[in-house]
């Protein structure tokens, strides 16, 4: 759904995903390409033995790069070069000749994570072409007997495809590039500056922060009370599979495959984990085990424990794991203190949907408009700097309203921590039966606060008896 890493802003340190994965969708998920460690009892299932095949690699691109001599004024640096960041710099830097320029410690280093996203929210914003695959339908297992199939297209992202054309779209309106790591970021009144690793200092008018959840650049004036979505994903060749080619399994909570594991059978019962699978054909397949939220955060070893068992009972022998990663994604929590010196955006800038974990689409949706907030600071004869510009941009991503939506939002996550396997099945029971518009709104983030009442509204009456008790005894209002 949402898997990535640490900080999955920056290529380097995150990445972000999605709702189960892709999941849009923290830190988020972590790619384990650098540190294998073989996991010998067989009990557990033999792909967990195998060794990912994937070596980190990195995009033939001649970038223009910083150099300390060329006496350059920024008027934005930007801290991180994963898909937040990119997309910033592409659409900040085509405004009024804005100079920017992009500090991160491997810039063309490739994404490490898949990133799945709804069809409909990539062609909205012109990236149709950065999809390297498409099922016309997706589906959810909400038990053994019962499961829904969603009329509503879903892809997964080209990572090489939609980094190279943000890296083409930069390097064409002016962006440089600086291999480094930001140690420190210094503000005076109208002008702020980062300090690196190798020594360079380079200042601007505005440091953006897409570095990630793990970022200490961003400040907080409230306990970050985060829930975690945490899972374990594979792409593997496997002797064969029994998904359906043309759909992608958004969630399956059924939980046969525990029939025989009586812990984590019971565990399962108190915190579920459902299974998110990609067939791209009849062996090779991106499968994940994913919990959607818990708090405290559940524990990694037991979600590939579950997902040994599932692929057994399934009987899905898998020859060659490609590609793993792990992901954790904190979810909900405070947004940072608004204003401050630092702007941030993507994970970091509490952009991470609270309730899915979805974030990919929706931060490449805003980035023009947080961009058309700073150009209109900075690229103005008038050169608003300081408290001015940043109390600007802030509030060009987060509006009142759409902090006001966020908080519902986090109802949602609080309910969702309440709930057991039975509680979440009949959620979802109920909430995929509601009119499109407001489930595909919802985990598109395209709802105003009258139709999040409104679904709230139908929700409740879609419901069963039980879950109507649930939503009335564990749901935080307004929900």
């Amino acid at each position: 759904l949402a898997k990535v890493s640490q900080i999955i802003d920056s290529t380097s340190s995150h990445s972000f995903s999605l709702f189960p994965l892709g999941r849009q969708n923290a830190c988020s998920r972590k790619a384990d390409h650098h540190h294998h460690h073989r996991i010998r009892t067989s009990k557990f299932g033999n792909f967990l033995e195998l060794t990912p095949e994937s070596e980190p690699e990195f995009l033939v691109f001649d970038l223009p790069w910083f150099h300390p001599s060329d006496r350059i004024r920024y008027d934005v640096i930007i801290i991180g070069t994963g898909p937040a960041g990119l997309r910033l710099a592409e659409q900040v830097s085509s405004r009024h000749g804005i100079k920017v320029c992009c500090v991160d410690p491997s810039p063309l280093s490739t994404w490490p994570n898949n990133y799945g996203v709804w069809v409909d929210e990539f062609e909205d914003i012109g990236l149709i072409d950065c999809l390297d695959k498409t099922w016309p339908m997706t589906c959810v297992f909400i038990n053994d007997h019962k499961t829904k199939y969603l009329d509503r297209p879903y892809g997964r992202v080209s990572r090489n495809i939609l980094k190279t054309k943000l890296l083409e779209n930069c390097v064409l309106n002016g962006v440089r590039f600086h291999k480094a790591k930001v140690w420190h970021v210094n503000h005076q009144e109208f002008e702020s500056s980062i300090v690196c690793d190798d020594g360079n200092e380079i200042k601007a008018s505005l440091i953006v922060d897409a570095s990630g959840f793990a970022s200490s650049f961003v400040d907080y004036d409230k306990p970050r009370n985060h829930g975690y979505q945490i899972a374990h994903g594979i792409l593997a060749e496997v002797e064969s599979h029994p998904f359906d080619l043309d759909k992608m399994v958004l969630m399956d909570w059924r939980d046969s495959h525990l029939g025989n594991e009586p812990y984590l059978r019971a565990s399962n019962l108190k915190l579920p984990t459902f299974l998110y699978a990609m067939p791209f054909d009849s062996n090779l397949v991106f499968l994940e085990e994913t919990s959607l939220v818990s708090r405290p955060v559940l524990s990694y070893k037991e979600v590939k424990r579950r997902m040994a068992a599932r692929l057994r009972h399934m009987g899905i022998r898998v020859k060659r794991v490609i590609e793993d990663e792990k992901c954790l994604i904190p979810m909900g929590g405070p947004l940072p203190v608004i204003p401050q010196s630092v702007m941030a955006i993507g994970s970091t800038s509490g952009l991470v949907h609270p309730s899915t974990g979805y974030m990919v689409a929706r931060t490449m949706a805003l980035a023009p408009a947080l961009a058309d907030a700073i150009a209109e600071c900075l690229g103005s004869t008038r050169m608003i700097r300081g408290r001015p510009l940043h109390q600007k941009v802030w509030n060009g991503l987060w509006p009142i309203d759409r902090r006001c939506n966020r908080e519902f939002y986090s109802f949602g996550m609080e309910t969702l921590l309440k709930l057991d396997l039975k509680g979440t099945r009949r959620l979802f029971d109920a909430f995929f039966d509601l009119n499109p518009h407001y489930w595909h709104g919802f985990l598109s983030s395209r709802l105003s606060l009258a139709e999040l009442a409104g679904l709230s509204l139908s929700l409740f009456g879609h419901a069963s008896n039980s879950s109507r008790f649930d939503i009335v005894t564990k749901c935080p209002l307004p929900l």
